[in-house]
């Protein structure tokens, strides 16, 4: 089970990557420096050029970037080429709000294919395989990634997307699925309902399963192995630096695996910036190293983890970092999608009838995250007929459809009925961070 797509870089020697990371890091800053004036105007006004980091250790000079960053770009401010040498477009979740927008050359497609086929190769995916991908397909980075990474390895690949979880099972019997991809959260509602739905998963061909874009711990993994009869093993991406493919667990699943010929990875302090010591949890940065079209610099994922360069058993020497299970800033994952708190109260407040006065309740049921967005309506809707109040509510949560691209459950309430606080509001009740339903 032990198989390694890349054995030149993903087993060359710590002293022969270091040496091809910084030739890579000049090269980068070099392009950055010269083709985004983002960052030409940052590091000029801090009086530095890309011929001052001489060494690794001397990235830390150069400032961070982040989420926000992008979003006063957009759409293409940060892009290092023009438009017409971009062959694809992708964005984070966020529809009427500005998303972070990111850019693909043809050489960097073909880097997110490389990526993603370690990813495939390290969870156990061969070229004999036929893989179903429940992630979803739109702007999004979604599957598109793991997608070229299978194709690239000669697996065969059925681009399900996700839900119709009937269709799911249906063609995982009959086209005789053997690698699943989606969130661990859907896999397990797979796996709940496939009795359900007449389907006996120990009688399928299933038996690996490549799942991501949302937190998930070991007793979940155990569960998703369990019922579905498979090993299963976590992988991570962050859109803004490539989506699928930064990292990964091997079968050893101690830790995942940081593509570090592409990618540099820092773990700072959230607080003061300043890197902590090797095991200990802080916030995931990553520089890369080989993108053409949006060059990444110490970008702050908000992602925390702790790092670790131990040897593992795989014979992989790329450093690994710990599975992600928080987060430095009040984002939410629901099924995949990211979904921030302020975006939310930014549709509420533009809707007519709703009191400033609203809370986020996050739950899972049956497997699956749940969002319901409870809210007071004001005084003079409550004695209105049933079927009114019932439009307002779709008209609530069709608007915030539109926004974080994923359907919440709204919930009116009566006035003052949601908890005043004297000090900071308490906006968000997260039920999965507490032991909630399951």
């Amino acid at each position: 089970m032990n198989e390694i797509w890349n054995h030149e870089y993903e087993t060359m020697g710590r002293d022969e990557l270091r040496e091809l990371q910084l030739k890579r890091l000049q090269m980068t800053l070099r392009w950055a420096y010269e083709n985004v004036p983002f960052h030409h105007g940052r590091w000029s006004s801090l009086k530095l050029k890309p011929s001052d980091i001489r060494s690794l250790d001397d990235l830390k000079k150069l400032p961070f970037s982040q989420k926000r960053d992008f979003r006063e770009a957009y759409p293409y401010g940060l892009f290092a080429l023009p438009l017409e040498k971009v062959l694809r477009i992708h964005t984070s979740s966020g529809t009427m709000s500005n998303p972070t927008v990111v850019g693909y050359s043809r050489g960097d497609l073909n880097t997110w294919s490389e990526l993603c086929a370690r990813v495939a190769v390290a969870g156990g995916a061969h070229s004999h395989d036929v893989a179903q991908i429940a992630f979803g397909y739109g702007l999004m980075t979604g599957g598109f990634g793991m997608q070229a990474g299978l194709e690239r390895i000669g697996a065969t690949v059925i681009p399900a997307s996700t839900g119709n979880t009937h269709r799911q099972l249906h063609i995982m019997k009959d086209f005789k699925t053997t690698v699943l991809l989606g969130t661990p959260s859907y896999a397990l509602y797979i796996a709940e309902a496939a009795p359900r739905l007449g389907y006996r998963l120990e009688d399928l061909d299933l038996r690996v399963g490549l799942f991501g874009s949302e937190p998930w711990t070991n007793q979940m993994r155990d569960e998703i192995e369990r019922r579905m009869h498979i090993s299963a093993t976590d992988i991570y991406g962050v859109s803004e630096v490539i989506g699928p493919g930064i990292s990964y667990e091997c079968w050893n699943k101690d830790g995942l695996h940081v593509n570090e010929d592409h990618f540099l990875v820092e773990v700072i302090d959230p607080q003061t910036g300043e890197a902590v010591p090797d095991g200990k949890e802080g916030e995931l940065v990553f520089t890369s190293l080989t993108k053409e079209a949006l060059p990444v610099i110490r970008y702050r994922t908000g992602d925390l983890a702790s790092l670790s360069y131990r040897p593992c058993a795989c014979g992989r020497v790329f450093a690994r970092h710990s599975k992600v299970y928080s987060r430095t800033d009040d984002m939410l994952i629901i099924r995949g999608v990211n979904v921030y708190p302020e975006q939310i109260e930014a549709v509420l407040m533009e809707i007519e009838g709703i009191e400033p006065h609203y809370q986020i309740v996050v739950s899972r049921e049956n497997a699956l995250d749940e969002l319901e967005v409870q809210i007071e309506v004001e005084p003079e809707f409550l004695p209105d007929a049933v079927k009114k109040l019932m439009r307002f509510q779709e008209h609530v949560e069709e608007r915030l459809r539109q926004e974080l691209g994923v359907r919440p459950r709204v919930r009116l309430v009566e006035p003052r009925t949601i908890p005043r606080f004297t000090s900071k509001t308490e906006r968000v009740l997260d039920s999965r961070k507490t032991g909630g339903t399951t």
